[in-house]
């Protein structure tokens, strides 16, 4: 279960370049880290820096909110529109260090992962060209 929108790890919003899927559990990070640096952007400025919906920002600020890590304040943005300032709370600030730890940790697990791999593809390489190489020169 997402730790931050309540929500199945498994599933994962599909980015609008439908490119790359992402986890509920990294748009709430990456959601978490956009507030902390600037808490009056919009949901839609969230969406477009993620590359996600829209619905996929409003969900997890939903669930962000409901789960006491944000909190949302009014002020005017001009004369005529209202917007929110999406504040995190102190647990909010404790739960993304706790989220951001995790996350680093499951990217350098995947980094390492990912270095075996490329070492025994590039060994296969060199093996399977030492094998033409060879049987070019034999005739074969």
């Amino acid at each position: 279960m997402c730790i931050s929108c309540g929500s199945l790890s498994a599933y994962s919003v599909q980015p609008m370049n439908k490119s790359k899927q992402i986890s509920k559990q990294e748009v709430s990070l990456k959601v978490l880290r956009l507030l902390e640096d600037d808490p009056k952007l919009s949901q839609r400025d969230i969406a477009d820096r993620l590359g996600v919906s829209l619905g996929s920002v409003n969900y997890c600020l939903k669930a962000l909110i409901e789960k006491g890590w944000v909190k949302v304040n009014n002020f005017r943005r001009s004369d005529n529109k209202m917007g929110y300032a999406y504040i995190l709370t102190p647990r909010g600030v404790s739960e993304h260090l706790i989220q951001t730890k995790d996350f680093l940790k499951r990217k350098l697990e995947e980094y390492d992962q990912l270095r075996t791999e490329i070492k025994v593809l590039e060994a296969e390489i060199i093996s399977k060209n030492q094998f033409f190489d060879d049987s070019s020169k034999n005739g074969e």
